[in-house]
């Protein structure tokens, strides 16, 4: 929750200096600032220029740090540990994780979504072997894909800061290893608890478009604030993320990346492109990095 100020011209001060995505960092000694810049994975890299600043902070930085090193997502090794991730053991499908009842209420969702369901067999062979939470994140996909015409998933903004950086012939690393992403994104939840949520997912579409809705506008309006406000929204109900959850997916991570930085920022100036969800909070890295002794202030 937002903290309640007492004065109007605090509010507006405090609101501007959240209305940003591209942070500065520096003071503890370092020989050149570095930048920490929050994104959302499918927006659009057009919106890059949108930002202000952004040019200059990329000209001054001699690296770009993304939670992963970009540049080897598609080896063949890497490929196969998401996809053997992403599948359900050997001789379970999704049909035998699900209640008959359950079963009839994801094809009423993917029929409203695809047009077709589980029923179809070259569907049940693609998407019926999928562990719950490899089919929640399908299915967020796709609901993006079909609200914003013209979405190209080989262009976008998470990918394009390591991509210019590698055309500019400048380094790039990772804060985290594929093995970790891996561990977080598809093996963090047990299968009970993945299927709780991808039929709070399937039960509740009218809250979850509006959840996401709410996500996607804060990021194009630069609202820090906002777009925590919105991760933050709860139905009171186990579809919640548990602070265990929310600690394995951000705190934990943000904690562990502001430990790695301080080495990587005394080394050569950096550019970081983080999720903008680990970016605000009394947890956020933008905090923690404070804590840490640096200045962080908003590019504006």
């Amino acid at each position: 929750m937002k903290k309640i100020f007492i004065t109007l011209a605090l509010v507006i001060l405090t609101m501007s200096a959240q209305a940003q995505l591209l942070y500065k960092i520096s003071g503890k000694n370092l020989k050149a600032p570095s930048y920490i810049i929050g994104t959302y994975h499918l927006a659009a890299v057009s919106f890059v220029d949108s930002i202000p600043g952004i040019r200059q902070a990329l000209n001054d930085c001699q690296q770009v740090y993304g939670e992963l090193d970009m540049s080897g997502l598609t080896s063949p090794e890497n490929v196969m540990k998401m996809q053997q991730a992403m599948m359900l053991p050997e001789g379970t499908t999704l049909d035998k994780l699900l209640t008959a009842d359950e079963m009839g209420r994801l094809n009423a969702y993917m029929n409203s979504l695809l047009g077709m369901d589980m029923t179809n067999p070259m569907v049940a062979q693609q998407m019926g072997k999928l562990i719950p939470q490899a089919l929640s994140t399908q299915f967020s996909l796709l609901t993006y894909m079909k609200k914003h015409e013209g979405f190209d998933p080989q262009n976008l903004f998470d990918a394009y800061f390591q991509k210019y950086a590698q055309e500019q012939g400048k380094g790039i690393g990772g804060l985290e290893t594929i093995d970790m992403q891996v561990n977080v994104l598809y093996k963090g939840m047990t299968l009970d608890r993945q299927k709780q949520l991808l039929m709070c997912l399937v039960d509740n579409q009218e809250f979850m478009d509006e959840l996401a809705d709410k996500v996607v506008k804060a990021f194009y309006a630069q609202d820090l604030d906002g777009l925590k406000a919105a991760m933050d929204m709860k139905m009171n109900s186990a579809c919640d993320s548990t602070p265990e959850e929310d600690a394995a997916l951000i705190n934990n991570r943000n904690a562990d990346w502001v430990t790695k930085m301080p080495a990587i920022i005394a080394d050569k100036p950096t550019f970081f492109a983080v999720g903008a969800g680990h970016l605000p909070g009394e947890k956020g890295v933008l905090n923690l990095l404070r804590q840490a002794g640096y200045t962080v202030e908003a590019v504006k």
